[in-house]
């Protein structure tokens, strides 16, 4: 049987009419739909022929649609990090830089997702110890002051060597798929699919030479609150993950080919880039 799990954004009324249309094409496909317990009860889904209701998370599927926007397509890389399952978006945000596909032509979008008629793109993450465990950022990683506590002061070091230190409002550590969302809009740079490499960038420096900088693969990174009392939080692809202590250090790394985003064929980045946010220049 062929199974593909579904996961929709937050806004029901959004996604209602391409959910029916997906149902419909996955049944003449022969394709099971999978909603966990949240999207059931989110979506007030009644027992139908060709969806499991209520179903556990499974790893093993061939396939996860996500109808939504980069947050809810970060989730569903995220749920999917480590395995080979492709995840296919329809996008039902604001931006969607990761979607694959927009709602207009979301009909010949489901056929081509349940037919696999799709390019696989094998996305790296960041890999970062915290006091829980390992966790994987396929965007970024990133570190600030808590609201109302006095300025951060941060240090970044690339195996041992320090590169960088600065009063600030945070720091961010980017993936080339990240590069353009919290990294650009601190005036870091755009780095396209398929560099290898990360980028590290102060969120409003107090100081007028802090620069980002694009760090080697192979290069560890090690990040110090040099705070004497204020710890400062952390956030993995947008989500409080946890907080470095005033003195502490939580060291990253970047891991090739940690999840894997379907795109249409002939999908191309510097396309995607100039629809979601026009020229480079002009």
């Amino acid at each position: 049987m062929r199974r593909a799990t579904v996961l929709t954004h937050r806004r029901v009324e959004d996604v209602e009419g391409a959910l029916r249309e997906l149902l419909d094409q996955a049944r003449e496909e022969g394709v099971t739909l999978r909603l966990d317990e949240e999207e059931t009860q989110k979506l007030r889904l009644d027992p139908a022929p060709g969806l499991e209701l209520n179903a556990p998370v499974d790893r093993d599927v061939e396939l996860c649609v996500v109808l939504g926007g980069d947050g809810t397509i970060l989730r569903a890389l995220q749920l999917y990090a480590g395995t080979a399952v492709p995840v296919f978006a329809i996008n039902f945000g604001e931006i969607g830089f990761l979607a694959t596909v927009e709602p207009v032509h979301q009909a010949d979008g489901f056929r081509r997702a349940l037919r696999g008629e799709f390019e696989l793109l094998r996305l790296p993450a960041i890999t970062v110890e915290l006091p829980d465990g390992p966790m994987a950022a396929i965007n970024d990683v990133a570190i600030h002051r808590k609201v109302g506590e006095r300025v951060a002061e941060l240090a970044y070091s690339l195996d041992g060597e320090e590169a960088g230190s600065v009063r600030c409002d945070g720091l961010v550590v980017a993936t080339p798929a990240g590069s353009t969302g919290y990294n650009l809009a601190n005036g870091g740079p755009v780095m396209a699919w398929g560099v290898e490499g990360y980028v590290v960038s102060f969120i409003a420096p107090h100081s007028i030479t802090a620069r980002a900088l694009v760090a080697a693969p192979g290069d560890e990174l090690t990040i110090r609150n040099l705070s004497r009392e204020e710890p400062v939080e952390v956030a993995v692809d947008g989500r409080p993950v946890g907080e470095i202590p005033a003195g502490g250090t939580i060291r990253a790394r970047y891991a090739r080919d940690q999840a894997t985003l379907a795109q249409l064929p002939g999908s191309s980045f510097y396309r995607r880039l100039r629809e979601k946010f026009g020229r480079l220049a002009s």
